[in-house]
């Protein structure tokens, strides 16, 4: 059962998902902006033109400006509480990426400073001979 949880983490964890739920999330956000602007001031200004009665759309302008502008707030900060959680999301899988250093493969030479093979017995630089340490 521990393996099928980490499986799963794995598979929730990979990149490719997060972007596509980032996505999703942001699309659904951008349609009600969309929505917004189409249901408060494109369909009542089409109405308006189409009927001469210009009369309740610009009484409710106000109010449909103020649900427009609510859309887009609440577009914004949705994206603002999704980057913040990824980056929270992304720290915590680099926290537990922590690399060891890589043992060294190479040595200065003690007479010229080149760097030269750790099992080096001679500097292939200056061609000096080196002491077995």
């Amino acid at each position: 059962m521990k393996k099928f949880f980490e499986d799963f983490k794995k598979f929730a964890l990979r990149g490719n998902v997060l972007d596509m739920a980032v996505g999703i999330i942001i699309g659904t956000a951008f349609t009600a902006i969309v929505n917004s602007l189409t249901l408060t001031f494109i369909q009542p200004l089409l109405t308006a033109i189409f009927t001469w009665n210009w009369d309740p759309w610009v009484d409710g302008l106000g109010a449909h400006f103020a649900e427009f502008l609510a859309a887009i707030a609440n577009f914004v900060l949705t994206a603002f509480i999704l980057f913040v959680l990824l980056k929270f999301i992304n720290a915590l899988m680099e926290l537990g990426k922590k690399k060891e250093a890589a043992a060294p493969t190479t040595k200065k030479c003690p007479y010229c400073k080149s760097d030269i093979p750790l099992d080096a017995t001679r500097c292939a630089h200056c061609t000096s001979k080196l002491d077995q340490e």
